[in-house]
């Protein structure tokens, strides 16, 4: 992975509250932040919902395509 090994996105909750969550790639663990709002700190999220590790996968899955990550990072987050 590249020091930019960042991936994003935004979401809506099941009430409707706007979410945004970051997954950082360190140390070989994908570590979670959210937040609500823009300007609010983030948060870590040490238990990430199914929906997030999906969102993570299918993010990570464009980046092979587009050959800026190694073909081999969708194993890594696939369960075993």
């Amino acid at each position: 992975m590249s020091a930019k090994s960042e991936i994003g996105w935004k979401q809506r909750t099941a009430e409707g509250e706007r979410r945004e969550v970051y997954a950082r790639h360190t140390g070989g663990r994908w570590l979670f932040f959210e937040r609500g709002r823009r300007f609010e700190e983030w948060q870590p999220l040490p238990d990430p919902p199914l929906k997030d590790w999906l969102e993570l996968l299918e993010a990570v899955e464009r980046r092979v395509q587009r050959r800026l990550l190694r073909p081999e990072e969708p194993a890594r987050i696939r369960p075993s």
